[in-house]
């Protein structure tokens, strides 16, 4: 098993450790999206119509709906909202992959890259894995998304839409329907926009948590599942999500 930890000034735990991301890796590409969207050379109405190339098993909704048109910027929702194979692999493959990997490397994200379409089932032929990175590339680009520029409000805004709070804030007090951007949380209590990543032997939690302080983190956990049972890895993430919580200023639980 192994863990990466970070949160930048904080808690550097294997951060530079290269491991495997699962659905984590989308947020490079819905970085790019934000940052064409905000400099005008992407338009959120533009119509994008999924392939049957595109359609892959595992997590999201577009391979049970009947729509085959979706603008851009709902394709980033449904891959920050649900994690949507499908909606990744239209928007991967409109967006162009060279162009995510550059805008990625513009954000210091040189070690973490996606490297190929979302697969399911991935075969010994294709790729080995959908994305890799380092816990401290992550960790560092969670804490450019202040809010301050028109990118990173988009990416704020979609990551709070993220259904998925079973990692990192699982343990925190944290309303999961917040979706706007608080200038103050309740005490006790965080604001959470985050992107989970699921697979076998992966767990990997990246995102921002308002408290008393914002805190931008990344949690990576790569392990062999034992018994078909990740219960491991997701109890070593949860717990960094209670550490990272406290420097956000919730108090750590009373264990009696």
């Amino acid at each position: 098993m192994r863990i990466a930890i970070s949160v930048p000034g904080e808690i550097s735990i294997n951060d530079d450790a290269e491991l495997r991301l699962a659905s984590a890796g989308k947020l490079l590409v819905l970085a790019c999206a934000a940052r064409g969207l905000a400099a005008g050379t992407l338009d959120p109405d533009e119509v994008v119509e999924v392939r049957d190339a595109d359609y892959v098993n595992g997590s999201g909704l577009l391979g049970v709906l009947s729509e085959r048109r979706w603008t851009i910027g709902d394709l980033a929702v449904l891959v920050a909202s649900v994690s949507d194979n499908t909606a990744t692999n239209a928007l991967l493959r409109h967006l162009g992959l060279d162009r995510i990997t550059d805008e990625s490397a513009r954000l210091g994200l040189i070690r973490t890259r996606v490297l190929d379409r979302v697969r399911e089932p991935r075969l010994p032929s294709d790729p080995p894995h959908f994305a890799v990175g380092t816990a401290g590339e992550l960790a560092r680009f969670a804490a450019l998304l202040d809010g301050e520029e028109e990118w990173t409000r988009t990416m704020l805004g979609w990551m709070a839409h993220n259904t998925d709070r079973c990692l990192v804030p699982a343990l925190v007090p944290h309303d999961p329907e917040s979706r706007k951007i608080p200038d103050k949380t309740a005490p006790g209590t965080i604001w959470v926009a985050n992107k989970t990543g699921i697979d076998d032997g992966v767990r990997t939690d990246v995102g921002v948590l308002v408290g008393v302080r914002r805190i931008g983190y990344a949690v990576l956990a790569n392990g062999p599942t034992v018994g078909g049972d990740d219960h491991e890895l997701v109890r070593r993430v949860r717990e960094a999500g209670v550490e990272i919580a406290a420097l956000a200023g919730v108090p750590r639980p009373h264990v009696a």
